[in-house]
């Protein structure tokens, strides 16, 4: 009996967990904030999944952009590559992982001359055209 209970939560809590994971809105465009250290220039920039943008000698490229209906507590994330291009023009990369906008301390690139944050995933923008994405 208290087997089969455990199996039946067990059960529940996976069918849970797949429509939290449902609730995610998969979105062409993440919007990005850089800030060059050195002229103190803050800008916000739009870049579609899958491709680069360079912001200074950062190459920024979104992977998935990922972000939650109205209803619920609004989290948005993306997996994002940063490359650096170095003074003798080599790529190396800087950060791979996911980025936050509800917490932008806790995995923005933080680069000796640009910073670079997630701030939102949009489905469409006014910068680069999201087409038949």
């Amino acid at each position: 009996m208290k087997r089969s209970l455990v199996l039946a939560a067990g059960a529940a809590l996976l069918l849970s967990a797949g429509s939290a994971a449902a609730n995610k809105i998969q979105n062409p465009v993440a919007e990005f904030t850089g800030l060059d250290k050195i002229t103190g220039r803050i800008i916000t920039f739009d870049v579609l999944i899958d491709e680069t943008v360079q912001f200074g000698a950062l190459q920024v490229t979104p992977r998935v952009c990922y972000s939650r209906p109205q209803s619920e507590a609004p989290r948005t994330d993306a997996f994002v590559e940063v490359d650096e291009v170095t003074l003798d023009s080599k790529i190396q990369r800087i950060f791979t992982g996911w980025m936050f906008a509800d917490s932008p301390g806790l995995n923005a690139v933080e680069h000796p001359v640009y910073d670079v944050w997630l701030t939102n995933c949009k489905s469409e923008s006014d910068e680069v055209d999201v087409g038949s994405r």
